[in-house]
């Protein structure tokens, strides 16, 4: 929330969204480079094979085209529609990641319902998060005008630009599931995460700078100031190209999509949160309900998918293999073999 209102304030002082993600993804694999470079001086890692490649390519394709159109979206809305739209990322992912058989989901498995449940919950509770707001709770200069306040205020908006970014926002966001379990395909036969950001990070670099050029071509709109527009690119390069990717990637490779994803509402809550204690802000009860019920919902994918370790677990060792089956067992099957 922090790195999309950087934004939005460089594109209010003339900073063209094409130009911004081009720089930024430039600041990520800058740093990188040599990062991975010693990494992998220093480790034994993997065999970068053409599939793996091909792969990634198409990574950076999905991973740019997705900055491209959420950062046009931005612009011309604001982050905290963008936040608000957000919410559907579980949804995407969870849906993408069944197709995919990546997630079981049997109708009659106390996993699968949770897991079902607490995704609809989660994105339920974002959205009132974000459109209900109610009477204030916290607000020392409260007065009749905040009480009378109704939701969804920003949807009565009667600019068309508003709907254009609603459609640039979810492409954005469908692409990000689709970025999500991509990965989980790629980190399964290529389990080194800096070497997959790095490589995703220079294809993304090289895709939205050409179509940055192509689409900016003045070279004035590329002339960045020591101002806000700096500050915005470094800091999305570093939190948002770079550190947050790389978490990402080993979270993806440790625990799957729809777990990673199901932490995606909660980001509404912490920028609540951060608003009424740093910058004053009004407290209001719609806040408080939307915000536990992403607590209840993503308490109950995680317990979801808990249960559904546990149910793997007592699967694997109700059918153990030639390998670790119990000796006697072995022994009686070989000894019946024999008089067979």
């Amino acid at each position: 929330m922090g790195l999309l209102t950087l934004f939005k304030a460089a594109t209010l002082q003339g900073m063209n969204n094409h130009v911004f993600v081009a720089y930024a993804y430039a600041v990520a694999t800058t740093i990188l480079l040599p990062v991975t470079f010693f990494s992998r001086r220093t480790r034994v890692v993997p065999p970068l094979s053409f599939s793996i490649i091909s792969k990634i390519v198409l990574l950076g394709v999905i991973g740019s085209s997705s900055q491209i159109l959420g950062y046009a979206g931005i612009s011309y809305s604001s982050p905290t529609l963008a936040s608000s739209i957000g919410n559907l990322v579980p949804a995407f992912t969870f849906i993408l990641a069944v197709i995919c058989r990546m997630e079981k989901l049997a109708a009659k498995s106390r996993s699968s319902q949770a897991k079902v449940m607490g995704s609809i919950i989660s994105i339920a509770g974002a959205f009132v998060l974000t459109l209900y707001k109610g009477i204030p709770i916290i607000n020392a200069h409260t007065h009749l005008s905040l009480l009378l306040q109704r939701p969804i205020i920003f949807l009565r908006s009667e600019d068309a630009s508003w709907a254009i970014a609603a459609i640039l926002l979810i492409g954005d966001y469908f692409l990000t599931s689709v970025w999500y379990i991509l990965q989980v395909d790629i980190l399964k036969v290529f389990p080194d995460e800096l070497t997959l950001v790095f490589f995703y990070n220079v294809t993304a670099t090289i895709l939205s700078t050409a179509v940055g050029f192509f689409v900016v071509p003045n070279p004035r709109a590329w002339k960045v100031g020591l101002d806000i527009s700096l500050l915005s690119i470094v800091c999305s390069g570093i939190f948002g190209k770079l550190m947050s990717n790389v978490v990402y990637a080993w979270a993806l490779h440790l625990k799957g999509a729809v777990y990673v994803t199901s932490f995606k509402p909660l980001q509404i809550v912490i920028a609540v949160a951060m608003g009424v204690m740093f910058l004053d802000d009004t407290l209001y009860i719609g806040s408080v309900v939307g915000a536990t019920i992403i607590s209840i919902g993503l308490y109950t994918v995680l317990w979801g998918k808990a249960t559904e370790e546990i149910e793997e677990d007592v699967g694997s060792l109700g059918s153990p293999t030639a390998e670790n089956a119990p000796l006697l067992q072995s022994y009686i099957t070989e000894t019946s073999e024999k008089n067979v």
